[in-house]
């Protein structure tokens, strides 16, 4: 038993501390060479989600802005430059200049065959020229419809007075071949009359949309603080900044926007600056979308 016991070995305390204090030594060596690219990793994938979270949010103004009724786009003094503000369209058509009789709009006042907009006198229905824009996309009473929008200063798009081009819709209808939106009865103005006898139409739900960049800043951790919100459905005279709406973006650390009108005011350009930041990282973005105010 004493030969059996005096051939046994194994590690001594200062062997297992030797062994820990080499592996240490070598885990940190391959720490400080790992420790590189792991937060080149994360701050690339940081970087890309900062991005895509720009970008998504580009697409949605952008898109929403191409949509925009001729002439309707601005900037309200009250959130300048941070905020624009515009009417989309859901449909659009051609009314008719001159009458061809029916049974649609019969007896009102100005069209003596009934469907014919009338720009000499008050008028409340007016025939459609070319494909059901009454059915397709569907129209409904409370919808509006922009008739002749061509002063660049922005304000007959939204005024449903003698001096703006809105009006709401009362009613639709479809017989045959021929089509009428009836809508109220306020004298439209001259510059609303044109020879391409366009008319847009405001869904009723929507009306007037506003994007507005809220609180960007920067806090002390290096993350923005502002918001990227969509406004709608508040009518046509200013969004109630501060609501409680969709959101857009966040970690918005400096946000604007930019709308300026072309030399002819056929067309118009919007630009909006973007900056998002998260743990000191900013991602900085420009885009600009071109705006048709031709009617």
């Amino acid at each position: 038993m004493s030969a059996y016991r005096q051939n046994q070995s194994g590690f001594t305390l200062v062997e297992m501390i030797i062994v820990m204090v080499i592996t240490g030594i070598i885990g940190a060596m391959v720490a400080v060479f790992i420790r590189a690219p792991v937060q080149q990793y994360t701050d690339s994938a940081r970087r890309a989600e900062l991005t895509d979270i720009a970008d998504t949010a580009f697409q949605r103004v952008l898109r929403d802005i191409r949509t925009a009724v001729p002439n309707s786009v601005r900037q309200p003094a009250a959130c300048t430059p941070n905020c624009v503000e515009f009417l989309p369209t859901k449909a659009g058509g051609r009314y008719r200049a001159n009458d061809v009789g029916g049974t649609l709009c019969s007896g009102v006042l100005g069209n003596s065959n009934g469907d014919a907009l009338s720009f000499t006198a008050s008028d409340t229905c007016f025939g459609v020229i070319g494909p059901a824009v009454v059915a397709v996309p569907p129209l409904a009473a409370g919808d509006y419809v922009v008739v002749g929008s061509t002063q660049s200063n922005a304000a007959p798009p939204y005024d449903q007075t003698g001096t703006g081009v809105l009006r709401k819709i009362t009613g639709v209808a479809v017989a045959g071949l021929l089509q009428s939106i009836t809508i109220s009865g306020v004298l439209l103005p001259p510059s609303a009359q044109l020879d391409s006898q366009r008319f847009q139409i405001v869904d009723a739900t929507a009306q007037a949309v506003t994007y507005s960049c809220e609180g960007a800043d920067t806090d002390a951790n290096g993350n923005g603080k502002g918001q990227l919100k969509r406004y709608s459905g508040y009518g046509f005279g200013g969004p109630p900044i501060g609501s409680t709406v969709p959101i857009i973006a966040n970690n918005i650390s400096t946000c604007s926007f930019a709308y300026a009108v072309g030399a002819n005011q056929h067309d118009g350009l919007v630009g909006l600056s973007l900056q998002i930041t998260q743990s000191g990282e900013t991602v900085s973005l420009y885009e600009e979308v071109h705006v048709n105010n031709a009617p």
